[in-house]
């Protein structure tokens, strides 16, 4: 940063600050100055430090941005031994392999073993034919080759829009260009040899020449030289020529070099392919070139008259010189950066402060800013203020794109609402890089209004004018996103009742809604024990439908938007499918099998819901998705109750018996009810401490969000931490969880199935006058025979019940469930604890003190730990003391 960047920015500073009297600014300027960040000084060969600083040079020329950051970054680098080390063996080593692919490459393409000399007339006319091949003609193809590039591009994006280009004509006459022609004259007869000439005559003849030479025209003894590439011009002076008038000469020949510089640069980019910024800055370029034509034009008239000398010249062409100059650097770096839209406005502005002290200088930065900035203004203001992007040159730092709304209800991983709208880093004006994010969301804002049918137009809409202070930018951008966020959050909550949606929703997929479950698990329970292959969709809708409209859900305005979905894969591989987007596993997880077992309609049951635009902006795939794996999980656990509450049931018939072998029936009640326990308790986490806390929390987040974004956010922490905290974002807790289930599952079959094969319920059914007969309520007699037949029933069946062999292997089932059951559940709380500390997890801590209300399963667990420490560590000799009681365990009574 230079001494006067320093002294402004200080000054405006203070002035912002209204600070007034003190030591003034010299005392900052001085403290900034000394505790500036030194220089990085390393020992370099004038041969590298000189080529460094060529390339820097050219880069900072074509305004490339963090280029200072890289310099420092370069600069750390060579004080860290061990890198450049590296660095220089790995430069060795890619040095040596490009030298062998070139020798195998020489070898291969089997050069002459001798070559045949080339005489000096040869080497001249090839010297000739390579200069004629490096000029004009292969410099114009290359102009239109980039502009027909530019152009196809340009009409690939703006499909049905016909773009104004200019005639070909324009571009093949040459003599429209207003630059130098290779080989023309002001005259066609010979020019006398100036060395022959007087001084004074040799002064006039050079003074006429530079005045055709400052307009584009080769005189009789300076001529211009042919152009390769985009190099400044160069200029060929008659050696004969007076030294003395030599120097003068060669001073104002850069003005001519400059003029033609900028003559190319305003004819290049006035043509539409290179943007309409460009095309603003060439035609403000070109009204400064007229004041200099002016300039030149009244030279002629005193040089006919015999009143301009060559010292003249050089006095009344200084004031132009500098204007010319800056005019040329700047056409040079944009050229090189190949600038375009807010590339360019960046490069002037930064030139405009650099200028900072040389007011002349920033004056004229200043004005080509102001006018290249009207067309990029023109599409912000349109952006900002309605919502609408017009940039056909692709030079605004809103970049759209063809994007699909309808795939926001499809792909889980659309990103309609990031993708659809973008900013281009290139294209941000450096005076806009801070406010880029909200010039985005503003247009994003208005824009979804407008695709839903409202024409919107902020009503503090100001014409936006460049100025070198960045604060009235920000206060305009501002009160544009102010607008543009009430309109579209207004429109969502109360037009489209986002929040009412939401409760939908969760009255659905988060179980809120009790009768209706009640009533839906009731009707589908026959249909959803088939496999999944097995089950009618419409069958399921119809007692969908029925079940909403049995329910308190019939009052829901939104429960037709509720559908029935059957899922391809079981949780744990949703899951999975779902941690693996964006990773390297993604491809394995999408090609891989849903499952090797058939899914049942319990386990790949799921509810779908239909969003509209623009709600699904808010409720998308990703967040339905999100919602469906905890509807999935709770729906799982609540089956689950189920069946533990109908082996319940069963089980009190069971009770009446007098067995012999109760002990047996006794732990597999027992085993029942800690797992009716275990599932409860679960539940009772999920619903009462995960989801309600956590949706009041969305709830006023929601009242207090002043931007879409904040919408977003909120809506996507609450699904975050609800998927969390019912640990679904673990795959080892949901694999052991799961794990419990089946357990629980299989226990409950297990049951049932014993129960049928005793057939307990159907013969004691049987045996039971309810209602009596249809002569009337059952006789005295009646009832003893049916009391009689009991007992004869209840004897024969506890005698059936009671063989050996079946008492043993029921016993032995009911111990393995016991085990496995609790196995898994001393691992499921052991990670818990884990999780709970480690990784600050402190909602499973509920878990945990739910699921071990009396401390029974800490007991076992430090058990089992012990248990490993002894199997790890040696025997320690001594004295054993007697074993531990073994622990009760503390079940709810039943």
């Amino acid at each position: 940063m230079s001494e006067f960047r320093i002294h402004h920015d200080v000054n405006e500073l203070l002035s912002l600050l209204r600070v007034h009297g003190g030591d003034g600014a010299e005392v900052y300027i001085d403290l900034l100055q000394k505790n500036r960040t030194p220089y990085v000084t390393t020992t370099v060969s004038a041969h590298s430090a000189k080529d460094f600083l060529k390339k820097y040079d050219e880069l900072k020329s074509k305004n490339t941005r963090n280029l200072d950051p890289l310099v420092y970054l370069l600069s750390k680098l060579t004080e860290d031994r061990e890198t450049l080390q590296y660095l220089q063996q790995n430069a060795k080593e890619r040095a040596e392999l490009a030298a062998s692919a070139a020798a195998s490459s020489t070898a291969s393409f089997g050069a002459p073993a001798t070559a045949s000399k080339i005489s000096m007339q040869e080497l001249e006319e090839l010297r000739k034919q390579l200069g004629n091949v490096a000029t004009g003609p292969t410099w114009q193809q290359s102009l239109e080759l980039t502009r027909k590039m530019l152009r196809d591009k340009q009409n690939k994006k703006n499909s049905g829009q016909r773009l104004p280009v200019f005639p070909a004509w324009v571009y093949e006459r040459p003599t429209l260009l207003g630059d130098f022609l290779t080989g023309s004259g002001t005259s066609t007869d010979a020019a006398v040899p100036i060395g022959t000439l007087p001084l004074a005559s040799q002064e006039a003849a050079i003074v006429e020449d530079l005045l055709y030479v400052l307009v584009g025209v080769d005189g009789r003894y300076i001529t211009a030289q042919p152009l390769t590439g985009r190099q400044s011009r160069t200029f060929l002076v008659d050696p004969n020529l007076d030294l003395s008038i030599r120097e003068l000469v060669s001073r104002i020949l850069p003005v001519a070099a400059s003029y033609s510089t900028v003559t190319r640069f305003i004819e290049e980019k006035s043509s539409f392919e290179y943007g309409q910024v460009n095309h603003a800055l060439a035609a403000a370029m070109r009204t400064l070139l007229k004041e200099y034509l002016i300039l030149v034009t009244q030279l002629e008239q005193l040089q006919r008259q015999g009143l301009l000398s060559l010292q003249k010249l050089w006095f009344y062409i200084q004031p132009a010189m500098r204007t010319v100059d800056i005019l040329a650097s700047l056409a040079t770096s944009v050229d090189k950066g190949e600038c375009v839209g807010g590339a360019t406005l960046s490069l002037l502005h930064d030139r405009s402060f650099s200028y900072t002290g040389d007011s002349q200088a920033q004056e004229l930065c200043l004005y080509l800013t102001t006018a290249a900035s009207v067309p990029y203004f023109e599409i912000l203001e349109k952006w900002i203020y309605r919502g609408i992007i017009d940039d056909p040159y692709s030079e605004f730092m809103v970049e759209e794109h063809e994007l699909r709304k309808e795939k926001i209800q499809e792909d889980y991983n659309d990103k309609y609402w990031e993708l659809r709208y973008t900013v281009v880093q290139r294209h941000i004006p450096s005076f806009l890089q801070k406010m880029a994010g909200k010039v985005l969301s503003t247009g994003k804002y208005l824009n979804v209004v407008r695709e839903c049918g409202h024409d919107v137009t902020c009503p503090a809409a100001k014409e936006v004018i460049y100025t070198l202070k960045e604060r009235a930018y920000v206060e305009q951008i501002e009160k544009a996103f102010g607008y543009a966020s009430k309109v579209l959050l207004g429109f969502l909550m109360e037009e489209k009742e986002l929040v009412a949606h939401l409760r939908s929703i969760k009255r659905y997929f988060l179980m809120d809604q009790g009768d209706f479950f009640v009533h839906f698990m009731d009707l589908t329970e026959e249909e959803l024990k088939k496999p999944v292959d097995d089950i009618t969709p419409t069958r399921l809708e119809a007692l969908l439908e029925l079940a909403l409209r049995m329910s308190t859900a019939n009052t829901d305005p939104f429960k037709d938007d509720l559908k029935i979905d059957l899922m391809p894969h079981d949780l744990i591989t949703q899951l999975l499918r779902v941690l693996a987007i964006e990773t390297k596993q993604e491809k394995a997880m999408v090609h891989a099998d849903p499952t090797e077992l058939t899914l049942s309609g319990l386990e790949a049951f799921s509810f779908d819901y239909v969003v509209k635009w623009p709600l699904s902006l808010i409720i998308n795939r990703k967040a339905l998705t999100r919602y469906q794996m905890l509807f999935r999980h709770m729906f799982y656990c609540k089956h689950v109750e189920r069946q533990l509450c109908s082996v319940w049931i069963s089980n009190k018939t069971a009770k009446q018996h007098s067995l012999h072998s109760a002990k047996w029936f006794a732990g597999a009640f027992t085993l029942r009810q800690r797992m009716l326990n275990f599932v409860q308790n679960v539940q009772y986490y999920m619903m009462l401490e995960v989801v309600e806390p956590t949706w009041h929390v969305l709830e006023k987040s929601l009242r207090s969000a002043s931007t879409i974004d904040d919408v977003l956010g909120h809506h996507a922490s609450f699904l975050d931490g609800c998927l969390k905290d019912c640990m679904l974002t673990n795959p080892e807790l949901l694999r052991v969880f799961s794990k419990l289930m089946s357990v629980c599952v299989m226990f409950t079959n297990c049951m049932q199935r014993f129960t049928q094969s005793m057939k307990l319920d159907s013969e004691l059914g049987r045996l039971t006058l309810e209602h009596g007969t249809m002569q009337g309520p059952p006789t005295e007699a009646e009832r003893a025979e049916e009391r009689t037949r009991k007992e004869l029933a209840r004897k024969c069946l506890a005698e059936h019940v009671d063989a050996p062999q079946l008492a043993s292997s029921f016993e032995a089932t009911i111990n393995k469930f016991d085990k496995n059951f609790s196995a898994h559940l001393l691992d499921l709380l052991a990670r818990l604890s884990v999780y709970s500390t480690s990784d600050c997890e402190h909602g499973m801590a509920s878990v945990i003190s739910r699921l071990d209300f009396n401390g029974f399963y800490t007991e076992r667990l430090e058990h089992l730990s012990a248990e490993r420490s002894q199997k790890v560590a040696p025997p320690v000799p001594g004295p054993r003391g007697p074993p531990a009681p073994a622990p009760r365990v503390a079940v709810p009574a039943q």
